[in-house]
């Protein structure tokens, strides 16, 4: 499972600015989940093969009352989730009393922690971080966090040290299914009746201090491994137990996943938590299914008001199939799991040079990518890039200026093609570099003759 670093100080030190850099986006992926407030938020760092969870945290504030009293449990909040800590200063304000609360805060912690002195642009760094030893905190790092400046070395000196554990009890086999959604919208009673019938294997293993639970099973001669983000129970408590709904959790569940189901509860609205962490998924690059459940208590009047709704809220994962279930009496549960395998299959496809370049001339041919400058956008050939999500690869001239509603077009050109229902689709496009740039006076005449042809044949 992904590690934790929580990015915790006081106000106005550029933690929202660092961790914009960490996770290239900004704001967080996950937002205005229960029981959280905008001072906490969650995202994705990735940086030179690097991989983490990013808490960004509120400032920290001494003798804090009010709305800095939350934002001060907020952060020891983060503080508790977190295996490693980033504590950011001001490199040109210098060392300040709230620097050294904050300092204290995070070795009460016992957390593994890293100094990070921000804004040392534009200044010797020896002397930026020469003050901030006094915090006792190890090697102050120097970053510049706002112009993306030694944010790479801070994550690796953060991540140093964490080792992968030595033995796993279970391996995770199969397909991994991780099953998300609100509280109470019906996740553990939907794996309980997963595991319940013609239950071949099932096994609890902690895989964090936040029980992230892997549950391996088999049905119909498949493999599957269940992450559960609500924690599997004996049957006989599922059904007083109290949902609990962590962040850090489904953040973990999805990046170790294959295949996302998306739980909504059939009374309910689609709320903005819904899309927001569905958008989580697709950024992923995750298959998804979505699951609308206790679909069993609906009248018939309601039905199409509902199926309305979840259209227009999510029509940004429109490519993702939706099944209406009943976890408690099982309605559905089966046609889901069939829904599962074929998702998987879908971002697993391996999909061939020539049938994918085929498919781009026939995209072309029906709709061709517009003019810039006069002169046509030219695309050649494409190759598949990678697989779950199916990365796309396209090859031609000018594709820098490619607009993304053609990107789009052909992301739904593919998807029908290749039957890609469920996954995200990523195109990519790459140009052509002229192999005789610079070499005039090095080719032969029959060189020569073929750069001239393709010059040519470029211009058509």
């Amino acid at each position: 499972m992904l590690p934790v670093v929580a990015l915790i100080g006081r106000p106005n030190v550029g933690k929202s600015t660092l961790f914009n850099a960490l996770t290239g986006t900004r704001d967080a992926l996950v937002a205005d989940l229960p029981g959280l407030t905008r001072d906490r938020q969650y995202g994705y760092a990735r940086r030179a093969g690097l991989a983490c969870i990013v808490i960004d945290t509120g400032g920290l504030v001494e003798r804090a009352e009010d709305v800095e009293r939350l934002m001060v449990e907020q952060t020891e909040r983060a503080i508790e989730e977190a295996d490693r800590l980033i504590v950011v200063v001001d490199g040109r304000a210098g060392v300040t009393p709230q620097d050294e609360f904050a300092a204290r805060l995070a070795r009460r912690s016992g957390k593994p922690l890293v100094l990070a002195v921000n804004k040392t642009e534009g200044f010797d760094e020896d002397v930026a971080v020469a003050e901030f030893h006094a915090l006792g905190l190890g090697e102050p790092q120097p970053i510049a966090a706002a112009h993306d400046r030694g944010v790479t070395d801070l994550l690796l000196h953060a991540l140093s040290g964490l080792e992968e554990p030595a033995e796993q009890p279970i391996e995770a086999t199969g397909i991994k299914v991780a099953v998300v959604g609100r509280p109470n919208v019906g996740k553990s009673t939907l794996i309980n009746r997963l595991l319940g019938e013609n239950r071949l294997v099932a096994f609890d293993r902690p895989g964090t201090t936040r029980d992230a639970v892997f549950v391996p099973f088999e049905r119909d001669g498949e493999r599957y491994t269940l992450i559960d983000t609500a924690g599997v129970r004996r049957r006989a408590r599922v059904e007083d137990a109290v949902e609990k709904f962590s962040v850090i959790k489904t953040l973990q569940a999805i990046e170790s996943a294959h295949v996302v189901v998306l739980v909504m509860d059939a009374h309910d609205t689609v709320a903005e938590q819904d899309a927001s962490l569905l958008g989580t998924v697709i950024e992923e690059g995750r298959a998804v299914v979505l699951a609308v459940n206790k679909w069993d208590n609906i009248p018939m009047e309601q039905r199409d008001h509902i199926r309305a709704q979840i259209q227009q809220r999510l029509t940004f994962a429109d490519f993702a199939p939706l099944h209406f279930i009943s976890a408690r009496h099982g309605t559905g549960v089966g046609e889901l799991l069939a829904t599962v395998r074929r998702v998987y299959g879908a971002a697993t496809r391996e999909m061939s040079t020539p049938e994918l370049t085929r498919v781009l001339e026939a995209a072309i041919a029906s709709h061709p990518p517009p003019l810039v400058s006069g002169r046509r956008i030219k695309l050649r050939y494409a190759h598949q890039g990678g697989r779950n999500p199916p990365v796309i690869v396209v090859h031609g001239n000018q594709t820098e200026h490619v607009p993304d509603a053609y990107r789009r077009y052909l992301v739904n050109v593919y998807r029908q093609a290749f039957d890609l229902a469920g996954t995200p689709v990523r195109v990519l496009f790459r140009g052509e570099e002229n192999p005789f740039a610079g070499r005039r006076n090095e080719l032969t005449p029959r060189q020569r003759r073929k750069r001239k042809r393709l010059i040519q044949r470029n211009k058509r």
